[in-house]
C-alpha cells in the first residue's frame, strides 16, 4: 500500500469505533425460518430416514389393461407355475390396491409381501385393477405392480389371475418358503433317509 492510500484509509476510518460485543441479534427478535427453509429441512430429514422399501418408483414400461402379467424366476418348476397360472392353489391372503395412489400402493404391497413371507403364507392374490379409469388408458398401477413383484426376492412367480379371481385386474403371487418352512422341510426329508 502506498502512503497516499494509507492516509485515505485512515481518514475514512477516523470515526469508526469497535463494537461493544460481537453477537449480532436481529432487530425483530428471535430468528424465524421461512416456509421454504422449513420445507427444505423437512425434505432433508426425510431423505436421511432409512426406508427398507427398495421398490423402484422410477420409469416403468406401461402395459395395456388387457395385457397379461407373467413372471417366473429360474428354478421354478413348470408344473408349479402352470398350477399358479390356472389358479389351482388355495389363496391364503389377498391385497386390494384399487384406488390407491402409487406411493401408498408401493408401501402396502411391500409390507403385505414381507408380512406374508414372515408368516409362511405362500399363495397370494393382488387386486391392482386394469387402469380403465385412468386417462389415457395404460394400466399404471398394474404396470408398477408387475415391475415391483419382479423386484421382490421372496416372489418366485406371478401371473394374471383367472376370471373368477379378478382376471386382468388381479394377479396370483407365489412366495418362496421362509426360513422356518425350509428348516421343517429339511427335517421332514432327513427322517425319510
Amino acid at each position: 500500500m502506498s502512503t497516499d492510500e494509507l492516509d485515505d484509509f485512515l481518514k475514512e476510518m477516523a470515526g469508526v469505533r469497535p463494537l461493544q460485543h460481537d453477537e449480532i441479534v436481529p432487530e425483530t427478535g428471535e430468528f424465524q425460518p421461512s416456509l421454504a427453509q422449513l420445507a427444505r429441512r423437512e425434505a432433508a430429514e426425510q431423505e436421511m430416514e432409512f426406508d427398507p422399501n427398495y421398490l423402484s418408483m422410477e420409469y416403468v414400461d406401461l402395459i395395456k389393461p388387457d395385457d397379461l402379467i407373467a413372471y417366473k424366476k429360474d428354478g421354478v418348476q413348470e408344473g408349479v407355475y402352470r398350477n399358479l397360472r390356472l389358479g389351482k392353489y388355495q389363496l391364503d391372503a389377498t391385497l386390494n390396491l384399487l384406488g390407491k395412489n402409487l406411493q401408498l400402493a408401493r408401501k402396502q404391497l411391500f409390507d403385505f409381501i414381507q408380512d406374508c413371507h414372515q408368516r409362511g403364507i405362500r399363495t397370494l392374490l393382488i387386486h391392482h385393477g386394469m387402469g380403465r379409469h385412468s386417462k389415457p388408458h395404460p394400466a399404471i398401477l398394474k404396470s408398477y405392480c408387475a415391475k415391483w413383484l419382479s423386484q421382490i426376492p421372496e416372489v418366485l412367480a406371478c401371473h394374471t389371475a383367472q376370471r373368477h379371481h379378478g382376471g386382468y385386474a388381479a394377479s396370483y403371487v407365489l412366495l418362496q418358503k421362509n426360513q422356518q418352512q425350509k428348516r421343517d422341510n429339511r427335517e421332514r426329508h432327513s427322517k425319510r433317509i
